[in-house]
């Protein structure tokens, strides 16, 4: 598997990313991750292509326990009416579902929560790992109509937000083409 160095970072900590770097243009790869049912509060599973024929955003961040993890999650989670409303929202971590949940309900977080907790491969599929954390490197795409990454972001820096204005930009240039 495909070792990177040299892109992420905390602090004066460098860190190794595990995972093939995604670029735009690229089909989305599928994945299959935990979130707890707001109304029967059981764990059900999420895919990619339940999606499908839709806009996606993928916030993914390394875990709610992290203040600048939990500001980017209030940032989406306020621009997400700014978006047409067929435009689906997704934060990732590796947190727990029941966790993920909790923070949601407490923060009154409508979009939807999704957890990477039960294996590496979403990590590995998007090239997220931190392995050193083992914890989601702070990104965000966005996936087309058809499954394509039309916006990659990888943050470098674990401390820092992501570009939301160019995130943004992209999903309402696709909305309106």
């Amino acid at each position: 598997m495909e070792e990177r160095t040299g892109e992420a970072f905390a602090f004066q900590e460098f860190l190794t990313v595990v995972g093939k770097k995604l670029q735009v243009g690229d089909l989305a790869p599928n994945f299959s991750l935990d979130y707890v049912d707001l109304i029967d509060m059981t764990i059900h599973r999420a895919q990619l292509a339940e999606s499908a024929c839709t806009v996606r955003v993928l916030s993914i961040i390394n875990s709610l326990d992290m203040p600048t993890c939990r500001l980017q999650t209030l940032r989406w989670e306020a621009l997400h009416n700014s978006l047409p409303p067929d435009v689906s929202l997704y934060t990732i971590s590796m947190d727990l579902p029941h966790a993920q949940v909790h923070w949601q309900t407490t923060e009154g977080i409508l979009h939807q929560m999704l957890s990477a907790h039960r294996s590496k491969q979403f990590a590995l599929s998007y090239g997220l790992l931190l392995k050193e954390w083992r914890l989601l490197q702070r990104a965000v795409f966005v996936i087309d109509h058809n499954d394509h990454i039309i916006h990659a972001e990888y943050v470098a820096d674990q401390q820092r937000e992501p570009d939301y204005a160019e995130a943004c930009k992209v999903v309402l240039s696709i909305m309106t083409a």
